[in-house]
Formats: C-alpha cells, structure tokens, sequence
C-alpha cells in the first residue's frame, strides 16, 4: 500500500509502465486503518475506486487529515472477502501489506485493514472482475516469480498479467454504477511511473 499516491488534476491515479485500468467505481465508502494523522489512525471517506491490473487506487471525494487517497497493488492484498449483511451495505473487506522503501526496514511497517462499502447502487459487476483480477495476478505470480524470493515480490510484476480476455466476456450489471474501460484513459502526461519507490520519481 502507499498512501496518497500520485494524481493527475482530475483525480486519476498517475499510470505505471504497462499499468492498463480496468474499471472506476464511484459512490463508495472506503475505510483503512493505521493512516499517520488520521483520528484514532482510521482513515474513512466516500470517493471512488480505480482498478487496474496492477492496484486498487481509492481517491477520497473530500480529502481530509491528510488522507487522499490510498493505493493498494493487487500482489500485496489478501484475505479478501465479499460481506453481504443484512442491515448494512454489502462490502469487501481484507489486509493489504504495506510496500517497504528498499533503504527501510519492513519490521517497521504493518499491515492494514480495509473496507469498501458499496453505498450506492449494486456490485454485480465490480465484484466478480475484482476477484477475477486478483485470481489471475497470484496465478501469474505463482507461475513466473516463483516462492524463493526473499523480499516481497515487485507489486509492478502484476502488469505482466493477461486481462485482456477477461475484460471481453465481463458482465456488466445495470445496477452497478461501475464504469468499465474499453480503451484507456488518456492522461494529461504521457509520463509513466516506473517503481513505487517515490526517490526515483
């Protein structure tokens, strides 16, 4: 995860080096823990979600206490689950681990909690292409990075995965207000980011 990522003045998230977005969701409410300045370290707000084949990028609508916006990359997230209670808004939660500096010590990092509460409007079409992006990215990782690695794997090494064909036979829920791309976003740069670590920018 990295807090406050780069954005564009519009509020897309600055792409990385073959990042392609696959969908935004807006009207939803987003909760993560352990965010420096936030009151009791709980991030909360209402904005929107950008998916692509390498993160999840929430960008909050009013950001307060220093909480923009939160990236997560799909390599680092699990234990994600898809609530549907019954007085409340269905919801996915999980863990993300955080992404560690090279020069930094990762004992000093925890992981975070998160929540997106889906306020308005269905999930039938953000929910089955989240889990399905996740599924490819680990299959992918698992077959081309290998369990040896002793630090954490390249979050970026998930733009490596297909989702081509996936995105061809999504089904699209005209209760969800999720948008889905077919052609990318044109930026306002063509400058793409190249690693997470922010001193190589």
């Amino acid at each position: 995860m990295a807090l406050n990522p780069n954005l564009y003045g519009n509020g897309m998230p600055v792409a990385f080096v073959n990042e392609m977005f696959v969908l935004i969701r807006d009207g939803v409410e987003f909760e993560v823990d352990k965010i420096p300045g936030a009151p009791g370290g709980m991030g909360k707000a209402k904005g929107k979600i950008y998916l692509s084949n390498v993160r999840m990028v929430f960008v909050a609508d009013k950001p307060t206490n220093n909480f923009i916006a939160f990236d997560m990359p799909l390599l680092y997230v699990h234990g994600e689950k898809f609530n549907q209670p019954i007085f409340h808004c269905n919801n996915i939660s999980g863990l993300v681990e955080p992404v560690v500096p090279d020069d930094q010590h990762r004992a000093l990092y925890s992981t975070h909690t998160f929540k997106i509460l889906f306020k308005e409007g269905g999930c039938g079409t953000f929910v089955p292409l989240f889990f399905n992006l996740i599924k490819s990215v680990r299959q992918y990782n698992q077959q081309f990075g290998g369990p040896t690695e002793p630090r954490a794997p390249d979050p970026l090494r998930a733009a490596q995965t297909p989702v081509d064909e996936m995105m061809r036979h999504a089904y699209v829920d005209p209760n969800d207000p999720t948008r889905i791309f077919l052609q990318q976003p044109n930026s306002e740069s063509q400058l793409r980011r190249r690693t997470y670590n922010p001193q190589t920018e």
